[in-house]
């Protein structure tokens, strides 16, 4: 049995790898990527051929990973809480067909919004699509999860959610591996192989299938060793910890003595006898969940009998952001020991654009192009050039979601916004923002994009970005006329004639593409330093 310091995604990683996976897929998002890039600098996986690739989103990474799970192998699919919105179709549609090979789903969801547009919980999505969810409390936890997982996957032929937040995905701990490394799975196809054939007639049974397993889901949680009921001589209050929030609650009581009944919830379904067990025994019950009230809501449906219960729904707890060990002190009655607020000396640093990078140039010569017209028409994206909204550029108007730039300047532009302009970086596009183009296309729509091409996918931590070396063709091939598909060079040398180009593109009255080109500084040392290390 070895030992190893891992990160809470490395650990999920290590887990995959000793569980015997033939596959991973993702997009890199933070607080997720950390498990991909482990696997990809595994030599083990190397040596066993295990497949490890960025996809160009989550979707066709949960497609993937799927597919892989069609022939028997094991699979794990991995992205952030948003990245579950785009994989959303394959995954609510994969609990109706199932798996065939073990297949786990990690979500990494963000409190806090740490590096997100928002804090949605994933257990929700969990929950919706009926298939069982696992939640981490700590390393070890995540490494066990991944090996139980893919056995309890393969015992009913379902996916698996595994949910972990950014604190746990992104704090080192000890993590004891299994004495064995498992082997992979043979290739093997479905016994049924009408299973992954949702026509609405095959679809129907399966889903009653579904529904009927749900019993057994159940069935499992109860007897889960990551959910535990430890009990308590004070039954004033019960309290009930999810995943991380078990940390935060112990960091309370240094001696571990707590007083009052605890449920332990690592595994849903519900444990629904254990949640009972409590309701009957406690007269009051705490809910300490990092996410969204979901425990907490359903607790007030499962038990109804009026029990006082108490957590982010009732103002016990904040409705947003992470939790911490205070939060739940001042929920427990304990003294507050947040201490004094930040003195003004203190500046807070914002996030910005490194010193070097390509879109400052671009975003000079755009601002400077627009400088006679109202402000307002510059729709971005998802991207480190996102910082462009921030001081001192103030040059860009919007970002709501991977590859809304072009949509969104198309509807500005129907809506009689002339000229609108669109900014999206070169891995966004091919993520979700070709369709986008294909629209506008289609519907001759004004609008001018910017696709910042810094070869990389720089916001992540510098993966491959899918796109390189495409995007002119694949311009071209969606319909846009060549001569308006323009190169710029983003430096200063080049500003005046950079302006010049916009000042024609802003004019036509059609899809223009303009490509400032110039690879990330970032990546630039990162390559670098790669070369003379393999040196």
């Amino acid at each position: 049995m070895q030992k190893l310091l891992l990160l809470g995604d490395e650990a999920i990683a290590q887990g995959a790898l000793d569980a015997g996976i033939s596959g991973i897929y993702a997009y890199p998002g933070t607080p997720s990527t950390e498990i991909t890039e482990f696997i990809q600098n595994s030599k083990f996986a190397f040596d066993n051929h295990i497949h490890s690739s960025w996809s160009a989103n989550e979707k066709t990474a949960m497609e993937s990973a799927l597919g892989m799970s069609y022939t028997g192998k094991r699979s794990m699919v991995c992205m952030k809480h948003v990245g579950l919105n785009v994989a959303a179709d394959p995954f609510i549609n994969s609990a109706i067909t199932g798996a065939n090979g073990g297949m786990i789903v990690v979500a990494a969801d963000d409190p806090s919004m740490h590096s997100s547009q928002n804090e949605q919980d994933s257990r929700f999505f969990g929950k919706f699509a009926l298939v069982p969810i696992l939640e981490p409390s700590n390393q070890q936890e995540a490494y066990n999860m991944v090996l139980y997982g893919f056995d309890f996957s393969e015992k009913y032929k379902i996916p698996v959610l595994l949910r972990i937040t950014t604190r746990l995905a992104h704090s080192r701990s000890g993590v004891v591996r299994a004495e064995s490394v498992r082997k992979q799975n043979d290739l093997k196809m479905p016994e049924d192989l009408r299973q992954f054939v949702l026509l609405p007639v095959i679809a129907r049974k399966r889903y009653k299938n579904l529904l009927k397993a749900h019993s057994a889901f159940i069935e499992e949680s109860e007897k889960s060793p990551f959910n535990e009921y430890r009990d308590g001589a004070d039954k004033s209050l019960g309290i009930i910890v999810c995943g991380i929030a078990q940390n935060y609650l112990m960091e309370n009581y240094p001696d571990r003595n707590i007083p009052h009944p605890v449920l332990k919830i690592g595994q849903y379904p519900m444990p629904r006898k254990l949640v009972e067990k409590m309701a009957d025994e406690c007269n009051e019950i705490l809910v300490l969940e990092d996410g969204y009230p979901m425990v907490e809501e359903l607790l007030k449906g499962y038990l109804g009998r009026g029990l006082k219960i108490k957590g982010r729904l009732d103002g016990t707890l904040p409705r947003d952001g992470e939790l911490n060990p205070n939060i739940i002190a001042v929920a427990l009655g304990k003294p507050d020991t947040f201490g004094l607020p930040v003195p003004n000396l203190v500046v807070g640093r914002p996030p910005s654009l490194c010193s070097g990078c390509p879109h400052i140039d671009s975003y000079a010569a755009l601002t400077e192009t627009l400088s006679q017209l109202s402000n307002g028409r510059v729709f971005s994206d998802i991207g480190c050039y996102t910082l462009g909204a921030l001081k001192p550029y103030e040059a860009i108007n919007s970002c709501v979601d991977m590859g809304a730039s072009i949509t969104m300047a198309k509807g500005a532009a129907d809506a009689g916004l002339i000229p609108a302009v669109a900014v999206i970086g070169d891995s966004t596009f091919t993520h979700s923002g070709m369709t986008g183009l294909l629209d506008a296309i289609n519907d001759k729509s004004p609008i001018t994009i910017l696709i910042l091409d810094n070869g990389t996918t720089a916001m992540t931590g510098g993966q491959d970005s899918p796109a390189f070396g495409k995007i002119e063709n694949i311009c071209k091939g969606l319909g846009v006329e060549e001569a308006h598909i323009r190169i710029l060079k983003p430096l200063k040398k080049y500003h005046n004639e950079n302006v010049a180009i916009l000042q024609e593109e802003l004019a036509y009255n059609g899809v223009s593409v303009i490509i400032p080109r110039r690879e990330c500084i970032v990546a630039i040392d990162k390559r670098i330093r790669d070369k003379f290390k393999n040196k």
